[in-house]
């Protein structure tokens, strides 16, 4: 609407209608205000329930960038509802359904051993410093992978990077998810421990937990991976913290002991982690 509409009628700019404020409450969270402003003005009008979204940024740009309408296409997903009848239970079915949390996975550390406790961390101690502060605060596995090599009761150490993208990317839309895979030898007795940074986190990691797994089993073992939290940096709400590494900040530093990661947590309710992660032996 520019002033008038097709029968002649005028309005007033909509920003006299209707005043939006945002205020950030901090730690990554805004409180948005709608204030209807139209009383005493040539249309004045009450307002209809609405419905809002937050879209991802990954690599500069927005992957919804028009998750409502779009000027000049027809009209779709409920807004004639809410245009005509002020309903807004459809748009928002819509909107929820192309929600979402997700995160990219970092080049994935796998680890052969025999005879020893989990190689990669323990659950309650503190990170120990051989290479899981950067896997972890910035999915770098490099660093520990060559810790790792060659110590007592380990056997194979691999860092697993996804073709072209290097990390594994969330499934989106047709986009099929990240996958790697490794030839592995094994014997009995042989156990795996993985590990992989939840890309947008400030130092969260996906592991198999407590002494990894039987190397010589098959099939799904993605009930046996855990969300946790390195306790080498602040939390912030995963995606938008602006000192995490992924989001081009600067972790702060904190030492508290490894642990899981509850859910839901201080910020969000994540999906289950079989939603996000899936190993498979074969």
């Amino acid at each position: 609407m520019n002033g008038t509409d097709a029968q002649g009628n005028t309005y007033l700019p909509a920003s006299q209608l209707v005043k939006a404020t945002l205020a950030y409450n901090g730690n990554s969270t805004f409180t948005l205000t709608l204030k209807n402003i139209s009383g005493g003005t040539a249309n004045e009008t009450p307002l209809s329930p609405g419905v809002w979204s937050v879209s991802y940024i990954v690599g500069g740009s927005l992957l919804a960038d028009n998750p409502l309408y779009k000027t000049g296409q027809p009209t779709a997903n409920g807004l004639t509802n809410i245009a005509e009848v002020g309903d807004n239970t459809m748009l928002s079915n819509y909107v929820k359904s192309i929600t979402g949390i997700f995160t990219p996975l970092s080049p994935v550390l796998v680890v052969v051993y025999n005879g020893i406790d989990n190689p990669i961390f323990k659950n309650g101690q503190l990170d120990a410093g051989k290479g899981l502060t950067p896997l972890a605060q910035k999915g770098n596995a490099d660093t520990l992978a060559a810790y790792l090599k060659g110590k007592p009761g380990i056997k194979a150490v691999y860092v697993l990077p996804a073709p072209t993208t290097r990390v594994l990317l969330p499934q989106i839309g047709n986009q099929k998810g990240g996958i790697v895979s490794q030839q592995l030898t094994v014997s009995q007795g042989d156990r795996i421990a993985v590990a992989t940074m939840y890309g947008f986190s400030n130092d969260w990691f996906f592991a198999l937990a407590d002494n990894g797994v039987d190397a010589t089993q098959k099939g799904d073992i993605s009930a046996g991976v855990k969300l946790f939290d390195d306790g080498t940096a602040i939390n912030q709400f995963p995606g938008a913290g602006v000192t995490q590494f992924n989001l081009a900040g600067t972790p702060l530093k904190e030492s508290k002991p490894i642990a899981a990661v509850p859910n839901p947590n201080a910020f969000t309710t994540l999906p289950d982690i079989t939603a996000i992660i899936k190993i498979t032996l074969k």
